[in-house]
């Protein structure tokens, strides 16, 4: 989220700083799966409406990127697939169908929500998997994390109006003068985004008194990355928390697990190895895979799940960007600009969904 609003005010011409605690994009952005799926599309609401409109530009914020640099970001819209394995999930799917043809679309551009008996690609998941069917959704993409953290890396090193320190700690944060120690320098501000990930909620809550809750908590995710002969535009594989998520390279990343409690944030245990074990179950080409990487990060759950952003009530130069947990690869370039045009008090020219604003979490950290 914070690389991203480096992009969008550099964009702008403003003049920038990013100073990160340790190396850029190393926390739980480094990490492997890359999934970007939508919400189910029923019930549809303003914040169902502003992750699809989302995931469908990040396709196009990608490929600027990839055209400034030079590097892959690893995109591809691959689509999603999720077994059936109960008659009564496939006559809720079915009734989705007509919710997707009713909301995902994007001008010309339509996104289907297909209802199958077997998978459309043979060889990718055991038709077993799905005894009632499958869900193959057109909308659902994935991104490499590594690889576009390094684009977006690779932008700003470049820009005009962005400095970069990093391995530099932010202290003595004072927004209301507009001051902070950062590596040792004492800086200036007109304003401060704060994209500290899970780490933003403690420096937030010292800002906030009167809390009767945090405004948020570290998510443990542990994932995993194979080495197999497979295609890499194959879809998405979603069944009950476990993703298996095709790469180039001949790479597919299985993940992940969500523990709020936690000894070791970076060790990878058990967990891992049961998600690597239904991997292996449904996935042929994965029987023999050699594990090649196993990674684990904390993610940025807000009090309410949602996206963290907005300026702070009390004080008006600082603005949350943090939150996510789950969807912030495929909302982060959308909440970056938001949280650009209100660092510069102008219109960003859409809505944020109220649940989204940091009043909304504090109201609900109050109760």
């Amino acid at each position: 989220m914070g690389l991203w609003a480096a992009v969008h005010a550099e964009r702008r011409g403003i003049r920038t700083l990013i100073a990160d605690a340790g190396r850029l994009g190393e926390g739980a952005s480094g990490g492997l799966l890359g999934a970007l799926m939508p919400h189910m599309p029923d019930r549809w609401s303003e914040k169902k409406q502003f992750q699809f409109d989302a995931l469908v530009l990040l396709e196009a914020e990608i490929a600027a990127l990839e055209a400034m640099t030079g590097l892959s970001a690893g995109y591809t819209r691959s689509g999603r697939l999720i077994p059936l394995p109960k008659p009564h999930l496939n006559r809720i799917a079915c009734g989705h169908f007509e919710d997707a043809e009713r909301h995902w679309r994007a001008g010309e551009r339509r996104f289907h929500w297909h209802v199958l008996d077997s998978p459309p690609v043979d060889g990718w998941i055991e038709a077993s998997a799905g005894e009632s069917g499958f869900v193959h959704d057109t909308l659902a993409a994935r991104v490499a994390p590594r690889l576009l953290i390094a684009a977006l890396v690779a932008f700003l090193r470049q820009a005009r109006h962005v400095r970069i320190i990093e391995h530099a700690r932010v202290a003595g944060l004072d927004p209301d003068r507009g001051t902070a120690e950062i590596g040792g320098e004492s800086l200036a501000f007109s304003r401060c985004i704060l994209a500290a990930g899970y780490q933003s909620f403690p420096l937030l809550q010292e800002l906030t008194p009167g809390l009767k809750q945090p405004l948020g908590q570290p998510v443990k995710g542990q994932a995993a990355l194979l080495k197999a002969d497979i295609v890499p535009s194959l879809p998405t594989i979603f069944l009950d928390g476990l993703y298996v998520v095709a790469h180039e390279g001949g790479h597919v990343a299985i993940g992940s697990t969500s523990e709020n409690r936690f000894d070791d944030p970076m060790s990878t245990d058990a967990q891992l190895d049961m998600l690597i074990e239904t991997a292996r179950v449904i996935v042929p080409s994965l029987r023999d895979a050699p594990v090649v990487e196993r990674w684990a990060g904390l993610r940025p759950k807000a009090i309410d799940r949602d996206p963290m952003i907005g300026r702070h009530p009390d004080h008006p130069r600082l603005i949350a960007l943090t939150g996510g947990f789950k969807v912030s690869f495929g909302l982060a370039h959308r909440l970056a600009e938001a949280a650009i045009a209100i660092a510069g008090d102008t219109d960003c020219g859409f809505l944020l969904p109220e649940s989204f604003a940091i009043s909304s979490h504090i109201a609900a950290a109050s109760r």
